[in-house]
Formats: C-alpha cells, sequence, structure tokens
C-alpha cells in the first residue's frame, strides 16, 4: 500500500470526543476514524494556514466542481451545480429541514435501529418520531414496505428521514427499494431526506445508489445530504453538502439554511473538500481495503472464538453491528457490562432505537492492532 493505516497515532489528551476515556479503556463506539486524513488534504490545510490570513472565505468555483465530478466519476449520478448547497454539517442540515418542511407536532418518519441523533432532532424540534422499524429476518435487514406505506399515509407526516447506505445495519439500499420509497412519498406528499454520509465507505467493489438518481419520482421528491467528512475523517472541519433538484425544495432548503447561518465555511472546510474528491481518490480506495480486511477478520475471530455473539454482514461504513441476544445475563445492558469489566466501548444498541436493545454497533476504522486488542476485549466480556 502506498498510504500507511497501521501506525497508531495516540489521541488522548487531544480534545478528542472519542478518545475522551479513562486511561484503560478502548474506545470503538463513535464514527470516527482512527486514521490521520489523506495527506494531501493535510498539505493543503497547511498552504492555506502558511498564508497566514484566515478571514472569511467563500465557496468558490472549484467547490462545486469537486463535488459533481465525484458523483459522476464515483456514483455514476451527474448533478446540476446549482442545486448544490454548502452546509456546515449534515447534523445541523437536517435539523434546520426538520424546521422548514414540517410543523410542531408533525411526524417524522425513520426506519429503526438507525442513527441515534435522529431521534434527537426529531424530539428537540418539537416534532413527533414516527417509526416504520426494518425488518431483522434470517441475519439480515430489509425494509417494511407495506408498513413504510400506511405510515407515510398518515396526515401528520410530510418529511422522512432516509439513511442510505443504513447506519448501523451496513445496509446498501438497491434501487427497487428506493424507488419504492419514491413513489410512496409522492403519492402521500412526503420528501425525503437522505443522508448518504456514509456512501463513499462500501466495501470494495459494492455501489451505492443515490436516491435522486434512481427516478425522476426520486429526485422529484427528495433532498440528499452528502459529505467528504466520514469517508476522509474530516468531521472536525463541519464541511458538507446538499443536493436537490427540485427548485421549489431547493429555495426553501437555502432559506432555512440562511436563516440558521448554516451556509457559511470556516477557513478549510471549502479547500479540505475540494482536495479530497480531487487528489484523494487513491487513498479512499486503500482505506477502503483495509477496512475491509479488518471487517473480515473480526468475522471470522468472532465466528470462531465468541460463538454467543453473530455478525450481521453489512456492506457499507465502517461500523460492525453485532448481535449478542444469545449471551449470558441481560443482552441489553451487556455494553454497560463489557465496557466495566473489559474497558472496550462500543455503542449500545439501544441508542438506535428498541429495535436494536440486543444489539452493539463497534467501529473496525482503526489500525489491525487496535482491533486484534479490540477482539480480545470482546471475547473476555463474553466468557
Amino acid at each position: 500500500m502506498k498510504y500507511d493505516f497501521d501506525t497508531l497515532t495516540h489521541r488522548r489528551g487531544t480534545d478528542s470526543l472519542k478518545w475522551n476515556v479513562k486511561d484503560n479503556e478502548l474506545p470503538m463506539w463513535v464514527a470516527d476514524m482512527d486514521f490521520k486524513a489523506a495527506p494531501e488534504i493535510l498539505e493543503a490545510i497547511r498552504e492555506r494556514l502558511d498564508h497566514g490570513i484566515l478571514g472569511y472565505p467563500v465557496i468558490e468555483d472549484r467547490w462545486y466542481d469537486a463535488y459533481t465530478g465525484w458523483w459522476e466519476m464515483r456514483h455514476g449520478f451527474k448533478m446540476n451545480k446549482d442545486s448544490l448547497i454548502f452546509c456546515a454539517g449534515v447534523i445541523p442540515a437536517i435539523s434546520s429541514m426538520i424546521r422548514t418542511f414540517t410543523s410542531p407536532g408533525a411526524n417524522v418518519l425513520i426506519q429503526p435501529p438507525v442513527y441515534n441523533a435522529f431521534f434527537g432532532l426529531i424530539k428537540d424540534n418539537k416534532r413527533l418520531v414516527q417509526e416504520s422499524p426494518l425488518i431483522y429476518r434470517n441475519g439480515n435487514y430489509e425494509m417494511d414496505l407495506s408498513d413504510l406505506d400506511r405510515k407515510m399515509a398518515d396526515p401528520a407526516t410530510k418529511l422522512m428521514i432516509l439513511c442510505n447506505p443504513h447506519n448501523p445495519t451496513g445496509n446498501i439500499w438497491g434501487k427497487e427499494e428506493l424507488c419504492t420509497v419514491g413513489e410512496f412519498a409522492k403519492k402521500h406528499g412526503v420528501t425525503v431526506i437522505s443522508d448518504e454520509i456514509h456512501c463513499d465507505l462500501t466495501e470494495p467493489g459494492k455501489a451505492y445508489y443515490p436516491f435522486a438518481s434512481v427516478s425522476d419520482t426520486c429526485a422529484q421528491v427528495g433532498i440528499s445530504c452528502i459529505a467528504p467528512t466520514k469517508a476522509f475523517n474530516l468531521a472536525g472541519l463541519k464541511s458538507a453538502a446538499v443536493y436537490a433538484s427540485d427548485p421549489d425544495l431547493n429555495e426553501k432548503i437555502r432559506e432555512g439554511f440562511r436563516a440558521d447561518e448554516l451556509s457559511e465555511p470556516n477557513a478549510f472546510a471549502g479547500i479540505a473538500a475540494i482536495t479530497a474528491f480531487e487528489k484523494c481518490g487513491g487513498w479512499l480506495d486503500e482505506l477502503r481495503e483495509y477496512v475491509s480486511e479488518n471487517r473480515r477478520t473480526a468475522d471470522e475471530y468472532i465466528r470462531s472464538n465468541i460463538p454467543d455473539i453473530k455478525v450481521v454482514r453489512g456492506e457499507a461504513t465502517y461500523l460492525m453491528w453485532l448481535d449478542v441476544s444469545q449471551v449470558k445475563g441481560d443482552p441489553a445492558g451487556f455494553g454497560a457490562y463489557l465496557r466495566k469489566k473489559t474497558g472496550l466501548f462500543v455503542s449500545p444498541g439501544h441508542i438506535f432505537g428498541q429495535q436494536g436493545r440486543n444489539f452493539l454497533r463497534m467501529n473496525i476504522a482503526c489500525p489491525s492492532s487496535v482491533l486484534t486488542d479490540g477482539l480480545s476485549r470482546l471475547k473476555k466480556g463474553a466468557e
């Protein structure tokens, strides 16, 4: 490999949310990789810093070209650059759009087990969480399309948040499923926000399908949230984009972002995104291979050494979804027990909805030596 993913960078004492833990603890929870950003990105930031003036920046044409070029080259989706909107993070963008497209007391539809921040965003904005749970069958997840249709038919439901690819299960939704979601949304007058922040972290050889790309209907009802932050480990730079090809949706989003001051970039947000998409494709390809090997290692280790834990085989993200329903004692409390007994800190499944109470989410985007340590602790906790 050209790039180094094996070297451990010590992060304790660096104001890291992930590593703000006790000395004996190993954090493998929040979706934050233990790899340095690509050297090309770091060099671009150094050049901007060496210039010495960190005044107000603008989003230049290269930013739009970098996004549209990447999505066309990598995902076969040709975006209209005029429909692309800079925002300071996917989560604040979704929060703003909840306020833009719904009123207090309205339903916002999600598909648990799903990214835990969605619950808080909905409740904090005084909206109601409406759940259409995924179906867990034979170790795999699928959408409950009949239930989804019924839930969208509720007159109080005008907005859905789709996770594509899905966090925490790692599912890549197929074109047919996405088309059906779009048809339901159009029929019932529902707008779909598609959180696609993990889209560049698929298994090598696996493609994801941008929601807005699968049909004209999906493009009409859909809003896509995209960013380089997960794939290139840039979350702290607060750099993302929203894409909506429908002119009415697009203008409403812009109005909301202006009111919420979400369209002002920091000094490094633009240049980091441009560099990631223009120069770091090779780095990302090697990263995906490394994470895929970590996934294979973890899968084989768990199958061989921890029979009471089952791996839910996802094809995207760097997060492993683990079924701990067969462990001794209380499966729902296993995460807390694991941390207390072994120091291994993973995400308890219940935070992703009650459907996740017998699961754990484990971050495997780390040097292989860290993964080995984490797996050893997992085994010790399950004994």
